[in-house]
């Protein structure tokens, strides 16, 4: 929900309840580092669930009404909502979203928010990450380099490309860096998701990418203005290297999911197969959690067992 309709649903919710959202919204920007495309998703789900509640209801629910939401409310707007061809992935989203706004709420307001808290997200599958093999890594980056007939458009998306498979840069954050940025130094300073800053070495074949493409490309490097650049200028978007690795995946005979974050996958399932530490993959990847870096690099137990055992000052 966004715009028009977000602007629209909002007015039908109580003036405390707006307030309150606002609060938490401004309190999870500030306090937590939360990120703006983050926020903007907790708005939107926390939305559609008081804007449901007041329907339900048939009332608008001020702070006190929405203190006694019962079990029976919750499974009638889990209803609603999966009824609505919302899956269970979106769904959990959602759910999650409003359990963190209540579990604020209720501490500001006093009041036991049992009937949220408890009630349970839907199953999904997880889908696991499929890394590229090295040979498959490598000759998706030469495809890559002959895609276009313009030399400079094929080093940027080279040099893109080259940043996720050697740094483990997510694709927002190699199109967020700026002029300034090139030459690459030896390590980056990235500013990830939620905020968080990690220290990135930098190989010589992602700097020489780089540099590559800032001799070739036709438009001037600025620092202030995105270091990659789209055809006429702009700021360069994620769509067009999903396009040409589309292409270059369809001419190899790769599958579908050689995307580009796959080649973050790769990034970090390349760097534990030569013997990299899950822990330091894990601060190079900006990962919060452990499981998520296991997940990434696509280890099972046993493997994670064995890394464990090898690199844990404890073991053996």
């Amino acid at each position: 929900m966004s715009g028009p309709d977000l602007n629209a649903a909002q007015g039908l919710i109580s003036p405390a309840a707006r307030d309150a959202l606002q609060t938490w919204l401004d309190h999870q920007r500030s306090l937590k580092g939360a990120a703006e495309n983050t926020l903007i998703a907790y708005q939107g789900d926390v939305v559609e669930f008081l804007t449901f509640i007041t329907f339900h209801k048939g009332d608008s629910q001020g702070l006190g009404a929405l203190a006694r939401i019962t079990i029976s409310d919750m499974r009638a707007w889990m209803a609603r909502t999966r009824g609505s061809d919302v899956g269970p992935r979106s769904m959990a989203r959602k759910l999650s979203a409003v359990k963190a706004f209540y579990r604020w709420l209720a501490e500001r307001e006093g009041f036991e928010p049992t009937a949220v808290l408890s009630t349970r997200s839907p199953k999904f599958q997880k889908k696991l990450p499929r890394p590229l093999a090295i040979d498959a890594a490598k000759a998706l980056l030469d495809c890559v380099e002959i895609q276009n007939d313009r030399p400079w458009v094929s080093a940027r998306d080279v040099a893109v490309l080259t940043l996720l498979w050697g740094c483990g840069l997510r694709i927002s954050e190699a199109l967020g860096l700026k002029g300034r940025d090139a030459p690459l130094p030896d390590t980056l300073r990235i500013l990830g998701k939620g905020g968080k800053e990690r220290v990135v070495p930098v190989l010589p074949a992602a700097r020489d990418a780089v540099d590559t493409y800032v001799r070739l490309s036709p438009h001037p490097k600025a620092s202030d203005a995105p270091l990659f650049r789209a055809i006429k200028g702009g700021p360069l978007t994620a769509r067009p290297i999903a396009k040409v690795m589309a292409d270059a995946r369809m001419q190899l005979g790769l599958p579908a999911s050689a995307t580009p974050h796959a080649m973050r996958h790769s990034f970090a399932t390349h760097l534990l197969d030569a013997g990299g530490d899950l822990r330091a993959i894990q601060e190079l990847l900006g990962h919060a959690s452990l499981s998520t870096t296991q997940a990434y690099t696509a280890v099972d137990t046993a493997r994670l067992m064995e890394v464990y055992n090898r690199a844990h000052p404890k073991a053996g």
